[in-house]
């Protein structure tokens, strides 16, 4: 019953959001349904109605084959090819930054400088006032890339919060603050998933390249989130950490959209709302208090895990995810005060049951693959990375252990300088 309601809010959300963008169809309808329905028992009656029924049905033919036809004019593919990192430099503004490409999981840009400025400086959060809306181009296309992106899923439109600036160290003083505004899940769909597809109009042959169009400034370099238009939905991942060593993976089942079954980060999603505010309603004013409230509702989600096997939460890093739009994603580690054993044959909580098939515990030395990375080796060729992740990983695991993976290593380092 839970997943037949849950089916159910998925369609009505999928169907409002067409909905508010074809009114006009809609009203058509409703003159036919009228006409219909008021058919008085009276001659003049029945012209009139008989004459407002027939014109209604002309408008909504008319209307429902032109919008046939618009959504027909255009056709939609996936890109299988990598995202072209190596033809787009990234943003000047981005220290020391490197793209990180997996073969068959994604393209990450990430900057070692960026990470560190996250552990050490504080950034501010601010909310804006006015919520996303898609620009005049995205919004044109919704109704098209919406259908496409909901097919074989179960999407719901749910709350999230994007992001309009970009983590940067600066130079001294504080850090610039991070301007966070309010989205919903289709407005990701329709503006950053939307660089996963190739449209082509099918009477001139003339393609749309999202990634280079939408991503790409004049000079050909990758945008920075402050000069960027699509919704740029801030994604959280945290690796929790058992007491004996063990890091606990959630294998993602073949509805979710994103990384569909393979090995995902401990808890991993989307920021809301709801995390930009502590225990008593008040906005949190630095960012990292919303993600490590973030990270952990994921993981008590994912996992099954209570409050209270909750430790604490560090942040480990930043990255753009590439294929999705260059959204930007941070990574956490989050402490927990339980062995493996304790959570063994823990389960997802909700509406999560939908996108997990279940919890795992793999030991891994962080600190060993930390030297590794160090030393300059990738992290799919590093020994001390297991087996599994080597080879069902997806990109925000990878991504997350790298981070956490340095930082231990980097730990362990200043505690072998001791005297």
């Amino acid at each position: 019953m839970r997943k037949l309601i849950r089916r159910a809010r998925s369609r009505a959300d999928y169907t409002w959001f067409l909905a508010a963008r074809e009114w006009p169809v809609l009203v058509s309808a409703l003159g036919v349904l009228l006409g219909a329905i008021t058919i008085l028992p009276s001659a003049v009656g029945i012209v009139l109605s008989l004459l407002a029924l027939v014109l209604g049905i002309v408008t909504f033919v008319r209307d429902l084959r032109q919008l046939r036809g618009r959504w027909s004019a255009y056709e939609f593919s996936s890109i299988a090819s990598p995202f072209p990192h190596q033809r787009i430099p990234a943003p000047a503004a981005y220290p020391a930054s490197q793209y990180l490409h997996f073969a068959n999981r994604g393209t990450a840009l990430v900057s070692d400088e960026i990470d560190r400025a996250l552990r050490e400086r504080s950034f501010t959060a601010v909310v804006d006032e006015q919520p996303y809306a898609l620009p005049p181009l995205l919004r044109a296309t919704a109704p098209h890339v919406l259908p496409i992106r909901a097919r074989g899923r179960l999407l719901f439109n749910g709350a999230v919060v994007g992001m309009r600036t970009d983590p940067l160290p600066g130079a001294g003083g504080a850090p610039t603050p991070i301007r966070l505004h309010r989205a919903r899940f289709f407005d990701v769909q329709c503006s950053n998933e939307l660089c996963s597809m190739r449209i082509t109009r099918r009477d001139t042959g003339e393609e749309f390249d999202p990634r280079t169009r939408l991503l790409t400034d004049a000079s050909g370099r990758l945008r920075t989130l402050a000069a960027g238009e699509l919704a740029d939905v801030v994604g959280i991942s945290t690796l929790a950490l058992t007491t004996d060593g063990h890091v606990l993976l959630v294998l993602q089942s073949d509805r979710n959209a994103a990384s569909p079954m393979l090995l995902a980060p401990s808890g991993s999603g989307s920021l809301e709302p709801r995390d930009l505010k502590g225990p008593g309603g008040a906005v949190h004013g630095a960012l990292r208090d919303s993600l490590r409230a973030g990270m952990e509702r994921e993981l008590r989600e994912e996992t099954g895990l209570p409050a209270e096997a909750l430790a604490g939460t560090e942040l480990t890093g930043f990255a753009r995810w590439m294929e999705r739009g260059a959204k930007p994603e941070f990574f956490g580690v989050t402490r927990l005060s339980v062995s493996s054993a304790e959570v063994r044959g823990t389960r997802a909580k909700g509406a999560e049951l939908l996108y997990s098939e279940g919890v795992d515990a793999v030991g891994i030395d962080l600190a060993a693959l930390g030297e590794e990375l160090r030393a300059g080796t990738g992290v799919l060729a590093a020994d001390s990375l297991p087996d599994k992740i080597r080879d069902v990983g997806s990109l925000p695991l990878l991504l997350a252990l790298r981070a956490a993976a340095l930082v231990e290593a980097g730990e362990a380092a200043v505690e072998e300088r001791r005297p």
